[in-house]
């Protein structure tokens, strides 16, 4: 598949390799894995001098044989002896650095930390020494968002306030994500667009994945995840194996019971035997793993809010293929297959408001985007966008099938909108279906 879109991420990292000509750069580069990073680094540095260096979970020594390798060949920096200790090979570096300017990629760079822990002191200790006389760009990428934010973001950590960027990269846009579909399939379905989001949630290596294989319409796309061979299969697992320590058991757990509707922290709890809060905090706020849903416009603090899984494949894999590794084992595929089918359409209708609520935010006309619903539970309204300037917003009904939509039900629940929040906004309504995707 082509290289597409990222014109906003390609222009910052190439300005901040223009600067560092001048003056040594310091870029950390997160995102969840398969979402691109690479892709990107190495488009934006094509034609500029430059090492990469993928940080496997090697040794020390043998780490820095294949690193020494890498500089050599690639900068053409000669290194005397064999070294065996990153610190050493980073000072060289830095010290070439002094006298000429290129790039340095360290790729996975958290894996680090299982390697030496140490290596990030010693990267601050010779950081500091140099950087002042340096004009390396130096970037550090990495998939691992909890370890990543620990190591440039805790206070206690060595290389807090080193880096001079930081960048987050997401998913594909909509617009990105349809633009993709279009050039492999003119002529798709949206029921074939709404299951590529499903799966895909616009990461680029899942919808890679699927347009190479010509897998263009839902049932050619579901056939494919439920394969033997399927990458799919085994793909949400190694996310949560890489990310989660030794609670693992504790995080899969919880968030298997939010794929399976237990979605209220008391209801967690009550599943645990344990308290949960620990463990749903840093799901949404060190791994970006799960959300805490409140009514839009409702307090921070308040009680009424359920949790869901935020990455749109994670939700697919825990609702459809975690719990049947049974099935997985002894080959049961086309009861996995069926039982997706069963279940298909009730779960996309969700994913249908999350479709919609994404693409109104990515419009840039809105500044907050979600859902609302009272204190009992009911009155639930899909789609609320509101811009807090303007004091203008949109309100829609999502249903799958444009003939169940109801505007008359939907004025009913606007009408009962407590006017303390809502009264001063004019609202647009709209009915939303697959066929306004």
């Amino acid at each position: 598949m082509k290289f597409y879109d990222r014109e906003a991420e390609l222009e910052v990292l190439q300005s901040i390799e223009l600067q560092s000509r001048n003056s040594a750069t310091f870029t950390v580069l997160m995102g969840r894995r398969r979402v691109g990073k690479t892709s990107l680094i190495m488009r934006a540095m094509q034609d500029v001098e430059s090492a990469y260096l993928f940080v496997s979970k090697d040794s020390e020594a043998f780490l820095c044989q294949k690193f020494q390798r890498a500089i050599e060949e690639q900068l053409h920096i000669q290194v005397y002896g064999t070294l065996t200790h990153f610190r050493d090979l980073f000072e060289v570096i830095m010290r070439e650095s002094v006298s000429r300017h290129f790039t340095l990629i360290i790729d996975e760079f958290q894996n680090l930390y299982k390697v030496n822990p140490a290596i990030f002191s010693e990267i601050q200790d010779i950081w500091d020494r140099y950087h002042t006389q340096s004009h390396i760009n130096l970037i550090a990428s990495g998939s691992i968002l909890s370890l990543m934010k620990r190591i440039f973001e805790s206070e206690n950590e060595p290389l807090y306030g080193r880096p001079t960027s930081k960048m987050t990269l997401r998913p594909f846009t909509i617009e990105t994500f349809k633009l993709i579909f279009r050039d492999h399939c003119p002529n798709y379905k949206n029921e074939d667009l709404l299951c590529l989001y499903m799966l895909t949630g616009g990461v680029a290596k899942y919808v890679e994945l699927l347009m190479d294989a010509g897998c263009y319409t839902k049932e050619k796309m579901l056939n494919y995840v439920c394969r033997m061979d399927s990458y799919f299969l085994s793909e949400g697992r190694d996310l949560i194996n890489n990310e989660f320590g030794s609670d693992y058991n504790t995080y899969y757990s919880i968030l298997q019971l939010i794929a399976s509707g237990l979605n209220h922290r008391s209801d967690i709890d009550g599943a645990l035997q344990k308290d949960s809060g620990v463990y749903l905090l840093n799901l949404e706020n060190n791994f970006g793993m799960a959300s805490r849903i409140r009514p839009i416009l409702a307090s921070p603090n308040s009680k009424i809010s359920s949790y869901e899984i935020t990455d749109p494949f994670l939700r697919f894999w825990f609702r459809f293929i975690c719990p049947y590794q049974a099935l997985i084992e002894s080959g049961q595929l086309r009861l996995l297959r069926e039982n997706i089918n069963t279940h298909y359409e009730q779960f996309t209708g969700r994913t249908l408001e999350r479709y919609f609520q994404a693409q109104l935010m990515e419009t840039g006309n809105y500044t907050l985007v979600g859902n609302w619903w009272d204190k009992q539970g009911g009155n639930e309204i899909d789609v609320v966008a509101l811009d807090e300037f303007s004091h203008t917003g949109l309100i829609a009904e999502v249903k799958r099938n444009e003939r169940k939509l109801s505007m008359s039900k939907l004025e009913e629940k606007v009408a009962r909108l407590p006017a303390g929040s809502f009264g001063k906004y004019h609202f647009e309504l709209k009915g939303l279906s697959i066929e306004n995707m």
